[in-house]
């Protein structure tokens, strides 16, 4: 913090108080260079990340509704719930990392889709049936066999 008084960039905290309303703090700060005292303030950052849709809308981002899609495509399916939690958390991450605190949804999408390949073919099937928005069971079908020749390319190897 830059002393308004001197621009010395050293401070110590003499006293802190949290607002009334309780969405920011108070902080009486003492100059270490001219010994003058001055107040800040902190609030919290409230400009959500957001996610780009596919229309061109814009909505806060909501790791609940990544683990609701999450959850869904993995029913029934033998996924620890800290593996779901972990492409959650990895998610989140990537759009908090954006510098203009926004992500389109299709690199979120294919993020997840590239993590639930390697996890679980079957729910990355169900996921990737919802968010590809296959227009019939061809383009359905098209995918399934890439997946089968992947795996029989895999299994040839070994």
């Amino acid at each position: 913090m830059r002393c308004p008084f001197c621009a010395h960039l050293e401070d110590k905290v003499v006293d802190s108080r949290e607002s009334r309303e309780g969405d920011s703090i108070r902080r009486r700060r003492e100059c270490l260079r001219c010994e003058r005292r001055f107040t800040s303030y902190e609030r919290i950052d409230e400009i959500p990340y957001m996610v780009v849709k596919k229309d061109g809308r814009r909505e806060p981002f909501d790791r609940n509704k990544v683990m609701a899609g999450l959850l869904r495509a993995c029913e029934k399916r033998p996924i620890p719930a800290t593996k779901l939690d972990s492409i959650v958390n990895a998610v989140e991450k990537y759009v908090q990392e954006s510098p203009e605190r926004e992500r389109p949804t299709t690199k979120v999408g294919e993020m997840i889709m590239r993590r639930l390949k390697e996890l679980d073919k079957v729910a990355y099937v169900r996921f990737a049936s919802v968010y590809l928005e296959f227009e019939d069971v061809t383009e359905f079908m098209k995918e399934l066999k890439t997946l089968v020749r992947k795996r029989d390319g895999a299994t040839a190897r070994k």
